[in-house]
């Protein structure tokens, strides 16, 4: 019989795992199977405390860009790479302790971070170049509508690249 910590884990699979350990009650999966033990929950949670976190960077980024643009008065772009920087910064750690706990090798994974973050800040300034100097969008609503999608593509990239 598995302990209490070795069931959190997610080590217990098929007919005897119970429920919220990734595989189904009454499957009949048996242990060595090549499918990993609670990778459904484990999958479920990362992506909800990485959105927990990315939300954090959102506002973080977003408030830091707002101050920077209309109170400051740097260019938008200038004021992008700022507060796009603030929050990647502000995800690492984050990310590091919480989603993928993850904390050997940090000056690789913030660099390889970085890189991805660097992604969302290209992305970000084609968007603002186009939709705000382009089509005369208000940069504060370009820069806002631009988060969700970038959120999205640096879930994918960080955790195949990152914190693999």
């Amino acid at each position: 019989m598995a302990t209490e910590d070795t069931v959190r884990a997610g080590t217990r699979t098929g007919a005897d795992a119970p429920a919220g350990t990734g595989i189904p009650q009454g499957t009949g999966i048996p242990q060595g199977t090549g499918i990993p033990q609670g990778t459904g929950t484990r999958d479920l949670r990362q992506l909800i405390t990485y959105a927990l976190v990315g939300g954090s960077g959102v506002l973080l980024d977003l408030g830091a860009f707002l101050l920077l643009y209309n109170v400051v008065g740097l260019h938008e772009q200038v004021a992008n790479v700022l507060s796009t920087s603030l929050g990647i910064t502000n995800n690492f750690v984050l990310n590091a302790l919480f989603t993928f706990g993850k904390r050997d090798r940090l000056l690789l994974r913030y660099l390889r971070f970085y890189a991805v973050g660097l992604t969302g800040i290209a992305l970000t300034f084609v968007l603002l170049a186009v939709f705000s100097r382009g089509l005369g969008i208000d940069p504060n609503l370009v820069k806002a509508g631009s988060l969700p999608l970038v959120l999205v593509f640096q879930f994918a990239l960080n955790r195949k690249w990152s914190f693999a």
